[in-house]
This record gives C-alpha cells, structure tokens and sequence, in this order.
C-alpha cells in the first residue's frame, strides 16, 4: 500500500473511516435518523432537511445548556432556523424573545417571523422611553405585516412600563395577562447600545518642565503610545477611548512598588443629552421577563465594545440565549474570546480564563498563534553593545482544539453544500483591462517614486497606507489626487514632521478610460438580456469615484441610483424597492453597505469596479443575489487594471481563498481569513511592489482555479450555459420579481435535495453522517 504523500492525502483516502470514527466517538445531539418534532409542521414556511436537523439539534442543546449557535453561511436561513427552535422549544406555547439585530435587519427580521411563527406579534424596541415627539419614533411599539409591508400598528409602550408588575406577582406575569401569544422584541444594534456621551478627559500643562504637553489628570505625567516610545498630542485623541494603567513599580527596590491603578482619559459628557441604553435597562430593571436571546450577525459583537458588551447583557438576562452569524471566525483565535465568555462565563473561568487582557493573552497561547519577533541593531561603535527588541504579536491561525473543546458543543453548522443543488447557476469571473498609454506612463512614474519612498523609509507605515492606497485608487481617478505625504518622528523635534512620496500627474478628467468603457459595455450587454447590474467600488468619499461612473453610464442611456451612508441601513432595503419601482437597471454602492442582511435578488448581475483589500466584504457582497428565491443564474466579475496593484491585489486574496478551501475542504466564506500567510493584504502588496515577488503570475489565472474549487465543492452548475435564463428575461426585460411571501419558497426546491443526497452518498458513501451538525 503506498504511503499518504502529505496531510491532505491522507485525509482524502482515509476520509469514510475517519467519519466513521468521529461519529462513533462525538455523536450528534440529533442525527438524520431520529425523529422530528410534530411542531416543525405548524411553522408556516417549512424548512429544510438541514434546517430541520439544524433546529432540532439546538432545541436539544438548550435542554443542556443555556446557550447555542448557528453558524451557517449566507443564504441558508439562519433567521428561519432560529425562529424555528423558539417554537419548537417553547412547545408551542407562548414566549417572549427579544432579538438584537444589525439595524439593516429589523425590518427583514419583522417580516420573517410573520411568515414564519403562527399568531407572533412582534414589537419594535424603538428607545427607552415613550414617544413625546413625531420627530422619530421611540418606546416599544406593535408592528403588523400589511401588504409585505411593516407597519406600526397595535399596542404602543414602553420599558419602564414593562418593568412594573402593578398587582401582578412578576412584570412577566402582568405581560402574559394581556399577551396570550409567542411575542417577539427586535431591537437594531445601534439604538440597543445607545448609552450616553463621553468625552476626552485630559490636560495641558501649562508650566513645568511637561509644559505645552498632553498629561494625564490622575498622574500629571505626561501621555504616551502603547508601546511606550512617543508622547501622544492633542490630535491622536480621536474616537477612540485611550486609558492608562498607571502605578506598579517605582524603582529597583521591592519597597517602593504601588499597586497599579486604571486611569481613564475618558468621561461622561455632561453637556449633551442625557440617556440610557435599552439593551443595558432590560438587563438591570427586567432580567427574567424574557425566555430567549437571539443575536444575529454575532461576528460583528466580537470586540469589546458597546454593541459586544451587550450581547453579554442579553446572555445573563434571557434564560435561553442562541447567536448567528456565518462567519464565526476571521482568522484569529483571540477573536473568539469575548464571544466565548459573554456566552459561557462559568466554562471559560473553570477553563482557567479571566476575562481581560490576561485572559486574552492565556487564551491565545492556548489555542492561537503567537509569534516571537527579535530585533537587534549592530553596535554604533566598540564601545557600544547591540540593541536588542523584543515583542510578540499574534499571528493568523487556530488550533483544532478550539473546535473540539468550545464550538462542537456550541453550535450547528450548515453550508451552503446543503442546499446547493437548489440554488442556480453561480460564476465568477476576473476582467483584466489594459491601460491606455498616458495612464500607463503616469503610473508607472507614481509606481517608481512610490517604490523608492518605501526603501528609503522602511517600516513607516504612514507610506505603506497613503502610497498603496494611491496606486489602487490612482488607474481609477488618476487626476486630482494631489501630493502624497508620510509623516515621520523627528526625535529633535519630537513630533511628527510630514515629507512628500509621490507627486501624481493629473490626467485629462474628461476622458472615458479604458476600464470604464469596459464597465460600461458590461452593463449594456447584461440589460439587454434583462439582467439589473450591482455596482461595487471601494472609493466614495474625499476621492469618490461614484458619481463619475454614475455621469458616464447615465451618458450611455442607463438610469442609475448611488446609494450612500446619507440612507441609514434600516431604509436601505425600503430605498432599494423605490429605485425599483421607478425603473432603475443599476445601482452604484460601496459593498460594505450591502455585506449583510440585503437580498438583491433582483440584481443577478454583481460588478465589482474596484475591490478594496478586505476578503470578507467581498465575499459577503458577492453573495447578495445568490440567495434562495432566485431563479436567475448570478454572475460576479471582478474589474482591474493588469500589471497594476489592484491586480496584485485581487490575485493574493485569491491565493488566500484557495487555501482556505484546501484547509476546510469545501468552499466557505467562514474560513476566508482563517489561513492567512501575510499580516494583511496591504501589507502582502507593500511586500510584494518591494521586492516584486509573484510578478508574472495574473489573478484572472488564481481565481480560474478558486472557480474549479468553487463548482468541486458545490457541485455548482456554473458550467451550463445561461443563455435559456437570459431567453426568459428578455421576455419581459426589468420586471421586478414576484414577491416571495404569495409563494412557497421551498416547493420548487425539495425534489433537488433527494437527488443531492444521492450524490452525496456517491461521493463518500457517507450520505448520514452529518459531521457539520454538532
């Protein structure tokens, strides 16, 4: 028998037996042979295969525990399976649950639960108090579905008044008395974190020797950066809260040592309005009024922040609390830390965690990557000794056991594999353009200059980021760009003093270049099969490229709508069914403002004008219209210049895509960063414009090969022709598509799942072992 070349190998021959063996010692809370509750029938939109295992795999794990997980890639119903095990665990009777969401969704999440749970009535958590105004609506407010549309309708309260049990034993009690029915709260993230303002609070010496100098009130020393080597100015407190641990020891001798002590260089600001946080009353005023906490898109909770920390207060509050997100982890193990102790306190601590920065660092030398960096500088003379530095930074990667001791027990997993076969055609596909000569020139002059600043000022990250931006943005927008500047710390000045990297040549603004041509032949030839057109680009704001791709395209006869940060997300989804019904065939964004929660299912066609260099926004965005409901085959490409940074670009977060596929065995936007060779991308492109390594190799070729990935994995149908789907469309060009909610979105689907299980089973022979379910 010949021996297994590598890992990989062996884990592909070895596959059935080593399944076999998983199962046999990690049985699942619910396998596909046991069965299903008869309250699955009642729902009124009925799920899945998997979405039932899913369901009933964590209705069991609450019979355990108080928390759960459902962590499913996009466009496989995490919303459906959530409500779902609500109604299941609740034995059918009523509840009452309370849903932070991302403000995007609050409207979706009202419209799911009505078409999904018999006799719900949902609320909207609005704000804490009752409504004295007509300016904006707050309180907790009743909302009905009326004509597939949310309105406020109903009862009208409030918190404070929830919390009162006025002649009742509990406020509960006094809710069920005028609330026979499953009740579902829904608050956004952004109103349920809405605390009070703060400000800085520091000072300026005005005398001594700190004097003109930022100190901090506690100590009267002055402020300086993490890692101890500059002092902070007045313009380095930005948004962010900065604090100081001040104390420890004082001297050599063990006498003198202090007890260090948090010194924070932020407060409350008594000048603006004084308020409180709904999620932060519900925890301290009702913390048994509700059954279950469900937080969606839980990946964005990670950090310790307002929104994250909330989470932790809808956990202690709520008896039964389950997260979704589709993207669990991004790449690092320490991201899961917070997440891990705001839902399992008493796991984490019997662990040997404390929560904080310790806790952090023990945790990520458990189950993270740590990476030990020596720096020594040769001695300036004989006289001299070396200068040695050390630090330690935390480098992408996580252990398996991470899986095995926390997530196996935590969550359901279900991919897109499930229900692939039921999803049509998807394809991607790179675009290379080729510069007209004046651009070619002016670039490959900002190219050379920007070459020679990062060697002469090596490790500055000011010109990592001004310059690399610039050549990204510069093929795009190449006039008007300006000098570009890096900043540098003048150790007799001590500040930092500004010098020039690049001056870019401005180009003639009037002239339609040759990737915008290419954009604009795109759209006119997918609109002339029918097909509406989803237009990305990264640059909206000082350097907006929008509104010039929306005056060339509306030159060409095309009706174009910008959608920006003026419309705040939970409108974004009302905005876009305005722009349809007055005719629009393409819409301009960039595509962190559609990453999450919107379906564009009526925009089959995804372009990406310009990327950026963050692989999960693009692979969320890229996946808007590829949801269940479509019935068009969806196209994605990807727009670039070639022999340009947005080609080195798009090529190294295809290398990144491809490893995760070989490390996870299946085609997921979970594990986009779980792999990562380089810091980051930028920092990959500086490296390679440096030392010009991978030149010659194209990224239309990597992503061909991410495409083989991607069809092997899902058994995708990209390689049938979309020409009978177009056929249709023409038929009736632009219509808007029928709305989903007068249909059964799962009947025309549920023959496809038999015959994917028989491939499934063809594959591995293993068509039962759902190893992704717990």
């Amino acid at each position: 028998m010949e021996l297994p070349k590598d890992i990989s190998d062996y884990l592909r021959r070895f596959a059935p037996e080593l399944g076999d063996r998983i199962l046999q010692r990690f049985p699942p809370l619910q396998s596909v042979d046991d069965p299903n509750s008869p309250l699955l029938g009642q729902l009124l939109r009925k799920p899945f295969p998997a979405q039932k295992l899913a369901i009933m795999g964590t209705v069991k794990q609450w019979n355990e525990d108080r928390a759960g997980a459902v962590i499913a890639e996009c466009g496989t119903g995490k919303t459906l399976i959530s409500l779902g095990v609500a109604h299941v665990h609740s034995e059918g009777n009523q509840f009452a649950a309370l849903a932070m969401v991302p403000p995007q969704l609050v409207g979706k999440w009202a419209r799911e639960a009505f078409r999904t749970l018999p006799r719900v009535r949902v609320f909207l958590i609005d704000g804490l108090r009752t409504q004295t105004t007509s300016a904006c609506h707050t309180g907790v407010n009743e909302v009905r579905l009326r004509n597939g549309k949310i309105i406020r309708e109903g009862l009208h309260t409030s918190l404070t008044d929830l919390r009162l049990r006025k002649g009742y034993r509990t406020a509960r009690d006094r809710w069920d008395s005028f609330c026979n029915a499953p009740a579902l709260f829904i608050v956004g993230r952004d109103r349920g974190k809405l605390s009070y303002f703060w400000r800085h609070a520091f000072t300026t010496a005005k005398s001594g020797r700190y004097q003109g100098s930022v100190t901090n009130p506690d100590s009267g020393a002055p402020v300086y950066s993490s890692d101890q080597t500059e002092r902070l100015l007045r313009a380095d407190f930005k948004k962010a809260k900065l604090s100081e641990i001040i104390g420890g020891r004082n001297g050599d001798a063990p006498d003198n040592s202090r007890r260090s002590v948090y010194s924070a260089l932020w407060q409350a600001d008594e000048t603006r309005i004084r308020r409180f946080g709904p999620v932060d009353f519900i925890g301290r005023y009702m913390p048994s009024f509700f059954d279950y906490a469900i937080a969606d898109e839980v990946h964005e909770l990670k950090g310790d922040t307002a929104q994250g920390n909330a989470l932790g207060t809808l956990a202690s509050c709520a008896a039964r609390t389950l997260v979704l997100t589709g993207t669990l982890l991004g790449g690092y193990a320490d991201e899961l830390f917070n997440i891990l102790f705001r839902l399992e306190p008493t796991k984490m601590i019997e662990e040997g965690f404390e929560y904080g920065e310790a806790g952090v660092r023990a945790f990520t030398e458990t189950y993270g990557l740590l990476e030990n960096v020596t720096i020594i500088e040769p001695a300036d003379n004989a006289c001299s000794e070396a200068r040695v530095t050390k630090r330690v930074r935390r480098r992408p990667g996580a252990s398996p056991m991470l899986f095995g001791r926390f997530l196996m027990s935590l969550g359901a997993f279900i991919s897109l594999e499930d229900i692939s076969e039921a999803l049509p055609p998807y394809k991607e596909e790179v675009v290379a353009v080729e510069m007209d000569p004046p651009l070619r020139k002016a670039y490959e002059q900002l190219e050379d200059d920007i070459k020679k600043a990062l060697k002469e000022h090596r490790g500055n990250q000011s010109v990592v980021s001004v310059a690399l931006n610039a050549l990204l943005l510069y093929p795009d927008r190449p006039f008007h760009l300006g000098n570009l500047y890096g900043s540098e710390y003048d150790p007799e000045t001590q500040r930092r003093e500004k010098f020039l990297i690049a001056e870019p040549q401005d180009l003639d603004e009037a002239y339609v270049y040759a990737k915008e041509r290419s954009l604009v032949d795109e759209v006119k030839s997918e609109l002339a099969r029918g097909r509406r057109c989803q237009i990305y680009a990264v640059y909206t704001k000082k350097r907006d490229v929008t509104r010039r791709l929306e005056r060339i395209l509306t030159n060409e006869g095309v009706r174009v709508a910008i959608l920006t940060t003026e419309i705040p997300p939970e409108a974004r989804e009302a905005w876009y069914e305005r722009q349809l019904r007055a005719g629009i065939q393409a819409v301009i964004c960039h595509p962190k403002l559609v990453q999450t929660g919107l379906d564009l299912i009526d925009f089959p066609t995804i372009l990406f004008y310009q990327t950026g260099y963050s692989i999960f926004v693009l692979r969320q965005a890229s996946r808007r219209s590829w949801r269940i409901g479509q019935r068009l085959a969806v196209k994605v490409k990807f727009f670039h210049y070639a022999h340009t940074m947005q080609e080195t670009g798009l090529r190294l977060m295809g290398k990144k895509l491809l490893v995760s596929l070989a490390m996870e065995g299946k085609f997921s936007a979970g594990g986009l960063q779980d792999i990562n060779e380089e810091d980051d991308i930028l920092m990959a492109m500086a490296r390679e414009l440096d030392t010009e390594k991978g030149i010659g190799e194209r990224a239309d070729a990597v992503w061909s090969a991410l495409q083989k990935k991607q069809e092997e994995a899902f058994g995708a149908r990209v390689s049938e022709t979309m020409e009978p789907e177009i056929a249709v469309a023409n038929e009736s060009p632009l219509l808007v598509e029928t709305d989903l909610a007068a249909i059964d979105q799962w009947d025309s689907l549920r023959q496809s799942l038999a015959e994917s299980r028989r491939k499934i089973s063809r594959r591995g022979e293993t068509s039962d072992n759902q190893l992704a379910l717990f």
